[in-house]
């Protein structure tokens, strides 16, 4: 009894000295993140919460880090992540101290939060789900509320220059909408998610529209007859300068080239031309920097110094300044494999844009999506002479490969079925021609899933 009671007491001294001798390691405090807390990713719109009440909960809990650091948000139904990353490169270049938090992740958690393209320390994902268990247990944040949060948190505690900061979903009632921007961005409206943010593209539009914040200024990437009104008024309301990308710049031309996009802008006012080479070889990345060079203006405007000695190389460096990959990430030549997160109508349309600029025998397309995806009006998009290899991520929300191929096969797309993306990756390095194309695309995560080094091993000449 005496030994017991000892050893208690050393357990008790060392808590004193040393701190909580049960703290959690890095993998239990992740395995708590991943399984105790509503996860989008794996149950789709229970996880979402249709208001920031939990957000704001924690913030204050935290000690409000949303009102101690300088902030740029970004909204948009594709592109936003692809912009987020070119302005953090950006920043990066210009010598700022620079946070950078995006969703959601391919293959690690802590790529969620960066911090000059540095992934977010372990232990401080440690101490700071131990700080806040007690709120959080009380309160039962989804996933995605906490990680905004801790992102927050953790710039502030590295005193970064700026954070840019990429909505989850939506905009009005998302959790980052905490925040007061120097900067609001919204990128383009498309049709995804219409289960949460209504199934017209003015109801998405409203939606994406609540990040617009009073007497701060608002870029718009890409416009519609039917959403610019919205936009404007919106604008209008909150006493926000607006600025439309397509009123200021304009593509003159654009050449892929030795995988890289050189990209020939023009702007309105001066008709002056200006070439950039982006490693984001997506031929929609020339929308996206449109969206950029208008923020990167108004940044300026409001006293950031973002110089054009600084631009271009960070454009041309964003993989390897951010981190960003999945966005036409060519991983393998002879055959050419390319992932791509496309995953809802507009990206689609914009991947297989993408397809008709390049040279190949045959096409391969290794395909698959969540449950909650409109399957039909993207299966309907898809073209016929392709040869399909239907998977599905694993997560609870991955339509199962037999589903999914039968909803295929109601569009005439033929092709077999794996239970898991490397397996039907095996398959078709096994088969295709060393001038066949292979696309990977679909969903975020089964992008995530993909062992890039699978291609290089097994490709049988």
């Amino acid at each position: 009894m005496f030994f017991v009671v000892l050893c208690e007491y050393k357990k008790y001294i060392l808590s004193i000295l040393f701190g909580n001798f049960n703290r959690m390691t890095y993998q239990q405090t992740l395995n708590y993140l991943l399984t105790k807390l509503p996860l989008f990713s794996k149950i789709g719109a229970a996880a979402y919460k249709k208001d920031i009440t939990n957000t704001i909960l924690l913030c204050e809990a935290a000690g409000n880090p949303q009102n101690k650091i300088k902030t740029i948000h970004i909204a948009g139904t594709n592109g936003k992540g692809s912009v987020s990353h070119m302005l953090a490169a950006i920043f990066q270049q210009s010598g700022y101290k620079t946070g950078l938090y995006t969703s959601p992740h391919l293959k690690d958690f802590r790529e969620r939060i960066k911090v000059n393209g540095e992934f977010i320390e372990k232990d401080f994902v440690v101490s700071f789900v131990e700080k806040i268990k007690s709120i959080s247990e009380e309160i039962n944040p989804s996933f995605f509320e906490l990680t905004v949060v801790m992102a927050l948190q953790y710039f502030v505690e590295q005193e970064v220059d700026i954070a840019i900061i990429e909505t989850g979903l939506g905009g009005r009632l998302d959790s980052t909408n905490v925040i007061t921007p120097q900067l609001s961005i919204i990128t383009n409206i498309g049709y995804d998610h219409m289960n949460i943010l209504g199934d017209t593209l003015e109801k998405i539009a409203f939606e994406k529209a609540g990040i617009i914040k009073q007497n701060v200024p608002v870029v718009i990437g890409e416009s519609l007859p039917g959403t610019k009104n919205i936009f404007l008024e919106k604008a209008k309301q909150c006493n926000a300068e607006i600025v439309f990308a397509e009123d200021k710049f304009f593509i003159t031309n654009s050449v892929l080239k030795n995988n890289e996009l050189l990209v020939e802008i023009s702007k309105k006012e001066t008709n002056k031309k200006e070439e950039y080479i982006l490693d984001l070889n997506g031929i929609y990345q020339q929308k996206n920097l449109l969206t950029v060079l208008a923020a990167v203006d108004e940044l300026n405007n409001l006293g950031f110094n973002l110089e054009k000695e600084n631009i271009k190389p960070a454009l041309a460096s964003v993989k390897n300044t951010t981190g960003l990959y999945g966005r036409w990430d060519v991983i393998h030549q002879e055959p050419m494999i390319a992932l791509d997160v496309a995953h809802n109508e507009d990206g689609i349309k914009q991947l297989l844009h993408q397809v008709s600029f390049c040279n190949y025998k045959s096409l391969h397309i290794v395909f698959g999506i969540v449950k909650d995806k409109d399957a039909d009006k993207i299966l309907s998009l898809l073209p016929k002479n392709a040869r399909y290899y239907f998977t599905k991520a694993q997560i609870p929300r991955a339509l199962p490969e037999d589903e999914l191929a039968e909803k295929a096969n109601a569009f005439n797309l033929r092709g077999e079925k794996y239970a898991e993306v490397n397996e039907a990756l095996h398959e078709v390095i096994k088969h295709a021609d060393k001038n066949d194309l292979v696309v990977v695309c679909g969903s975020v995560f089964l992008v995530g899933e993909v062992d890039t080094k699978v291609s290089a091993v097994n490709y049988k000449s």
